[in-house]
């Protein structure tokens, strides 16, 4: 987290001795007392979080994760797992979408030991109090959330409209029912205030339930402003990043965790680019959603989110591109803080993407999305295509802000 100056490092060492809550507004810093009853509460969440570890282990840049058992999960608390069958070997939907298989250590490079977690374990980050305290200041203003105003659809009417802003290419409201999408992302690290989020995402929303997917330069969630992987899971009212709550995702690898710093990143104006393709996709079989994410391979299962915690079953539309969150003035940047000028070597872009429709087939063309920005003076986008590399739609976004 970053302090600016004596009074907010005195707050800090007022919310561990006095029982205080921190909360922002316009990059404020003001103290809220809160009662035993309140502070009995961040320790049952806690402990409903940071499930005992059977192991700690270190990246290669020396974070910290701790290998929980795959069913000690918080996904594993919420009451319709009771009587659960799912186990950490699952791997059916690979054959069912043409993946291939990955060796149990894959991603054994990522970590200081090699391999990551033991077999039948889960690498988990651990959540402070003081991480709570942060996320709940900002109250539900923080939380990401889609282009569209679930209750009208009405693309002028958007969620906390005067805090987010958006530069995507989303699916038009025609009607169609999808039940997966993916993309490849070009990695970028825009600029931040310390109460501010800037990510490039994949978003599916489903009635008023939604999931999303991709990279977050997000402060207040992560404590410092490298891009980061996130997911965020919306579900009958009850929502969290990662593993944070009971709907939150169900992990399955030993070998790779969600909140790993990206890097390398790409450079505006120079080459190569790096990128990372993330996948959000149903389970014809048992309606289970599955994440999945990949570099300079094919991607693969992450982990899933039982079919039955949303209240529909399919996707209404999906968006790919830029959303940032702006607690204060000026905005932050979307990509690489420039316009796109539909030039791969200096725009943030989205490419390869593709939806599943209502009968599991792989659409890559896609031809009903539209561009949305709701400010143009601050983020653009422009989707176009690509018949000479065979990458389909490519999605230049990006902007300043400023605004």
């Amino acid at each position: 987290m970053e302090v600016r100056g004596p009074v907010i490092w005195m707050f800090l060492m007022c919310c561990i001795f006095g029982h205080l809550i921190v909360s922002h507004k316009n990059d404020l810093v003001e103290a809220k007392s809160f009662s035993k009853s309140e502070d009995l509460e961040i320790e049952k969440r806690l402990q409903t979080i940071n499930k005992p570890a059977v192991k700690i282990i270190k990246t290669i840049d020396g974070e910290i994760y701790g290998c929980v058992d795959f069913f000690k999960q918080p996904a594993f608390d919420h009451p319709s797992m009771k009587n659960h069958t799912y186990h950490y070997k699952m791997r059916l939907i690979w054959k069912e979408m043409g993946e291939r298989e990955t060796n149990n250590t894959a991603f054994g490079y990522l970590w200081e030991n090699g391999v990551g977690c033991p077999i039948g374990t889960v690498p988990m980050q651990r959540v402070t109090k003081d991480d709570l305290l942060r996320l709940d200041s900002f109250g539900d203003n923080h939380k990401p959330c889609g282009s569209w105003n679930t209750t009208t659809y009405d693309p002028n009417n958007v969620v906390h409209y005067n805090q987010h802003r958006f530069a995507v290419a989303r699916t038009k409201n025609i009607g169609k029912r999808f039940n997966g999408a993916t993309m490849e992302l070009c990695i970028t690290a825009p600029k931040v205030k310390p109460t501010q989020f800037s990510a490039s995402r994949l978003h599916i929303q489903m009635g008023r339930d939604f999931l999303q997917a991709g990279l977050t330069v997000n402060p207040v969630l992560y404590k410092d402003k490298q891009p980061r992987t996130f997911v965020y899971t919306d579900s009958n009212g009850n929502s969290c990043y990662n593993t944070n709550c009971n709907v939150g995702i169900v992990l399955i690898r030993h070998d790779i965790a969600l909140g790993m710093s990206l890097v390398p990143v790409s450079t505006r104006g120079d080459w190569p680019k790096y990128y990372t393709k993330i996948g959000l996709v149903k389970e014809r079989k048992n309606g289970n959603w599955w994440l999945q994410m990949g570099g300079n391979y094919e991607p693969v299962n992450i982990g899933f989110w039982p079919g039955h915690r949303f209240q529909q079953s399919y996707g209404n539309y999906v968006e790919w591109g830029g959303e940032v969150y702006r607690a204060s003035l000026p905005s932050p940047q979307m990509g690489y803080g420039y316009f796109p000028i539909q030039d791969k070597n200096y725009d943030a872009y989205i490419q390869h993407i593709s939806i599943r429709d209502r009968y599991y087939n792989i659409d890559r063309n896609v031809d009903y999305l539209e561009d949305y920005s709701d400010d143009n003076r601050g983020y653009q986008v422009i989707d176009t295509r690509d018949p000479i590399h065979r990458a389909g739609h490519i999605i230049f976004y990006g902007g300043p802000g400023n605004i």
